[in-house]
């Protein structure tokens, strides 16, 4: 029979009092996103330095990182999600920048349709799925994401400037409800109560 002692460190629990990363993350994806949609409507001018920054940076780096901390509470979700929007950003932002460097020719719009269409017909499909088992503001937040990937494709492709628009106004309404779900979700943290349905 093995000792109590032995037993005892063998089936320790240990309790996660670590913060929730996901508000985080959909802040960094929501107001990127957001960023980047006001470009695409044709409000603030060319692919510049503060969207190169803010994909690297927030919407790039603090999510790799907050999936880091969802893959330490556990949540497979929240890892590849976050996980794989921040390495998006990351390499949206590598997109813009290569060029400039020598290393690597300029996107063509063929180009840059097939690297969304990776993204969007096959990663955010299959996390969209996942999202019907969970509540309904992240279901739409997805549907919306999805057809923001098929409006800037079919851009890409057509170079009809009208389908443009429309994806930086759809990219601009689901930044919105990504930053909704991360702010709420803090502001009912604060306040320890359901101030905002998220």
């Amino acid at each position: 029979m093995e000792p109590i002692e032995e037993q005892s460190r063998n089936n320790l629990f240990l309790i996660d009092n670590t913060a929730n990363p996901a508000p985080l993350g959909l802040c960094a994806f929501g107001m990127t996103t957001i960023l980047l949609s006001l470009h695409n409507v044709g409000i603030t001018g060319g692919l510049n330095s503060p969207i190169i920054s803010m994909a690297l940076l927030y919407g790039g780096l603090a999510q790799v990182i907050v999936g880091l901390m969802e893959w330490k509470k556990n949540n497979t979700f929240g890892m590849v999600t976050f996980g794989s929007f921040g390495i998006f950003w990351i390499s949206f932002a590598a997109i813009l920048m290569l060029p400039t460097t020598g290393l690597a020719a300029a996107a063509t719009p063929v180009d840059l349709s097939a690297f969304l269409s990776v993204w969007g017909g096959l990663l955010i499909v299959g996390l969209f799925i996942c999202s019907l088992k969970m509540h309904r503001l992240l279901q739409v937040t997805f549907a919306l994401l999805i057809l923001l990937v098929v409006l800037l494709v079919a851009a890409n492709l057509t170079g009809i400037h009208l389908v443009h628009t429309l994806a930086g106004v759809t990219g601009i309404v689901t930044g919105i409800l990504a930053l909704y779900l991360g702010i709420g979700t803090v502001i009912n943290e604060v306040y320890g109560s359901r101030v905002l349905p998220v």
